[in-house]
């Protein structure tokens, strides 16, 4: 990305923020690591922004943990980046699709600097992308990265991936699996962080999803491609070739009304208006409806049992460990669940 790129998207967040919201900002690819340099560029220049606040700007990076040095490692504590590792599980699951290009297993690299990152950074998030070959690999997986001291862990659905009907009716007992281990976790007080449970239990306590929770893609949630490009979300950029999806170019818009109305988020079946999930489920996902169904505004079948298992299981964990443990859910209230405040060392 061209540095003025960057910096007339550094203009266009701050102009168009709502005073109180959050700006959150994230370093995303591909491979972010490899723009190291232009990563500690654009955010030295953010942070140099006179309307800068250190209490509302929050920036992520996701990488694939193939790239690690101490350099990197330093810049991501001294500036408070929050730290997202892309790790599809142990050794077995995670060398079937993150390969590098001449087929080798990515593995072993990444573990290594998963271990090496723990030494300078105190909280790092980890995700794994699961499609229908990894789908019930996912209770391993979750054990395996607490082996290796993470307790934040997010799960993530393929949705462009072909899911059967025979795959959908694996993940009621696959889902459980993961809710047996979270109440493992909670009642050896050794809690962790899991997508799938706490997500559901923060929104079943607040009765439901709130505005700023749902999809705003292209209205309060934009993805930048290199070129300039805006997309409604960064998963919608793909091969950015300008057209499909493609709002607008950051060059020629200054003004969040400068980008003309496509209001792609929302939900439009009418099944789900008469189902009782309905305030919990993410039906409103445009990208991921779209992934699913190639309609924004239309879930598909695997969005549809996914979120129905995940909150009928977090319902289940909440009411059986309130009972055995007490309130230990009311951070859940403010929003967000719980971030520990540093993993867990070997």
């Amino acid at each position: 990305m061209p540095f003025e790129v960057a910096q007339n998207i550094i203009l266009f967040m701050f102009e168009n923020t709502p005073a109180d919201e959050k700006i959150e900002i994230g370093f995303f690819g591909g491979e972010p690591l490899l723009e190291f340099e232009l990563i500690s560029k654009i955010t030295e220049s953010i942070k140099r922004d006179p309307r800068y606040d250190p209490n509302r700007v929050i920036i992520s990076l996701v990488t694939n943990g193939t790239l690690f040095s101490r350099k990197i490692a330093r810049f991501i504590e001294t500036n408070d980046i929050t730290l997202c590792l892309s790790c599809d599980g142990p050794p077995h699951v995670q060398d079937m699709f993150r390969c590098y290009t001449n087929g080798r297993g990515s593995s072993k690299s990444v573990l290594k600097n998963i271990n090496a990152f723990s030494d300078f950074v105190p909280l790092i998030l980890v995700n794994a992308v699961y499609g229908p070959r990894t789908l019930d690999y996912l209770p391993e997986t979750i054990e395996f990265f607490s082996s290796l001291g993470l307790n934040q862990i997010y799960i993530n659905p393929d949705y462009s991936a072909q899911w059967t009907i025979l795959d959908i009716n694996r993940i009621k007992e696959v889902y459980s699996k993961i809710g047996d281990i979270y109440a493992k976790f909670q009642l050896e007080h050794n809690p962790h962080f899991i997508s799938l449970i706490d997500s559901k239990i923060a929104v079943i306590l607040r009765g439901g999803y709130n505005p700023q929770e749902r999809c705003r893609m292209g209205r309060g949630e934009f993805g930048f491609a290199p070129s300039g490009n805006v997309y409604p979300c960064e998963r919608l950029i793909g091969g950015d070739d300008g057209s499909k999806h493609c709002i607008g170019h950051i060059s020629t818009l200054s003004r969040l009304h400068s980008f003309k109305g496509k209001t792609l988020s929302g939900n439009i079946d009418e099944e789900c208006s008469d189902c009782g999930f309905a305030d919990y489920c993410m039906n409103w996902c445009g990208c991921s409806n779209y992934f699913s169904t190639g309609k924004y505004q239309k879930p598909g079948l695997f969005l549809c049992a996914s979120e129905k298992e995940s909150i009928k299981i977090a319902f289940a964990i909440f009411t059986k460990l309130e009972d055995k443990l007490g309130p230990i859910f009311l951070e859940h209230l403010a929003g967000r669940p719980h971030f520990f405040q540093a993993n867990r060392r070997r």
